[in-house]
């Protein structure tokens, strides 16, 4: 039986109270994911902004957010931010849509069911708000997630840009209805 097997894993609202430690963990999981394939002066740069304890107050305080935080053990694994689409780039045409900010989920619980989970109650949160479907941006390089949102309904409509510190970069933009199972 694996340690996976013998923990329970509980999907939670975020609180005030987690803006350091979100700050923390996805500033880690955002390095180990990223920072092979990018310049460590742009890594530095985007992390600094989007993973202050500030920035993530901020966000945990905005009503429009939702913050759904993947634990165990009262230790965080993963968290999903949903906040409303209104920026949605043009291929986005289904509106009202709600974006998926982040979705991150630590390595080692990657294949044990978390981030499934942590999908179904984002989609619940979707469909809560009325939207008619919800998008994302996922780098256009990184397979991995690219795959695990395929698999979990969406489907690639176009692309934007995301800056990393100076460097301009696209991102895939992947689409899935509200209501779709």
């Amino acid at each position: 039986m694996s340690i996976h097997e013998r923990t329970s894993v509980s999907i939670r609202a975020g609180r005030a109270e987690d803006a350091a430690p979100l700050a923390r963990f996805a500033a880690r999981i955002f390095h180990e994911s990223f920072a092979a394939d990018n310049d460590p002066a742009d890594m530095v740069a985007y992390m600094a902004i989007a993973f202050s304890p500030e920035q993530q107050a901020r966000e945990l305080a905005d009503t429009a957010n939702t913050y759904l935080v993947a634990e165990t053990d009262e230790a965080i694994i993963g968290y999903v931010l949903i906040r409303p689409g209104e920026d949605a780039p043009e291929c986005v045409t289904d509106r009202p849509s709600v974006e998926i900010a982040r979705f991150y989920v630590d390595r080692p619980w990657h294949g044990a069911g978390v981030a499934g989970t942590l999908m179904a109650a984002a989609m619940r949160d979707v469909r809560a708000r009325g939207a008619r479907g919800v998008w994302l941006g996922v780098w256009e390089h990184n397979v991995r997630a690219v795959t695990f949102y395929a698999k979990h309904g969406f489907r690639d409509i176009g692309a934007h840009t995301f800056v990393l510190g100076s460097d301009v970069q696209t991102d895939r933009v992947m689409y899935r209805d509200a209501d779709k199972n």
